[in-house]
């Protein structure tokens, strides 16, 4: 029951500082998105795999998307029946204010906890997440399966590293 309780407040609070930012976007939206702002450009089917929805729907939200402004969709030149993805400077933007919102609301809410239950609240949340781990609650992991990282072929400069540096070796911790 705590657990789900917990998982109810992370999600209110996701969509507060979604609401916050952008009210026309949704949490699934949102959760595209992030994805693609953690592992750089990815190809279609990739992120619908990893969002865990058929490729029809995540062309549908990558149309809304696209719409918005948020993510530029441009058919692969190296292999043409598949579609790269990549988030826009105001996509960028976008990701950035909403998790921003977010961390704030969490520390308010964290530094009311006595100090003794702060220090319990890490492990036990790394005991889950690491629990979790078939769950592919890293997005970096679910692409590195499915094999959808990709150098950005429609860049030739050199790939810039994701925001916050996402993009490395599974056994580096940050």
């Amino acid at each position: 029951m705590a657990v789900m309780s917990a998982s109810r407040l992370l999600v209110a609070i996701s969509a507060r500082a979604l609401a916050s930012t952008d009210e026309s976007l949704t949490l699934p939206q949102l959760r595209a998105l992030v994805v693609l702002d953690t592992c750089g450009p990815v190809k279609l089917a990739a992120l619908a795999t990893t969002l865990r929805v058929n490729p029809s729907t995540a062309l549908r939200m990558v149309g809304r998307l696209e719409s918005a402004g948020h993510i530029d969709r441009k058919t692969n030149p190296d292999n043409r029946r598949e579609v790269i993805l990549r988030l826009t400077p105001a996509g960028r933007d976008l990701v950035a204010r909403v998790l921003a919102h977010r961390r704030t609301e969490i520390r308010t809410l964290v530094e009311q906890l006595p100090a003794e239950a702060r220090a319990g609240l890490v492990p036990a949340l790394k005991a889950l997440t690491k629990a979790a781990h078939e769950m592919a609650v890293d997005p970096i992991d679910d692409m590195h399966r499915v094999g959808g990282l990709i150098d950005d072929p429609l860049n030739p400069a050199p790939p810039e590293p994701p925001r916050g540096g996402r993009r490395r070796a599974k056994d580096n911790t940050a």
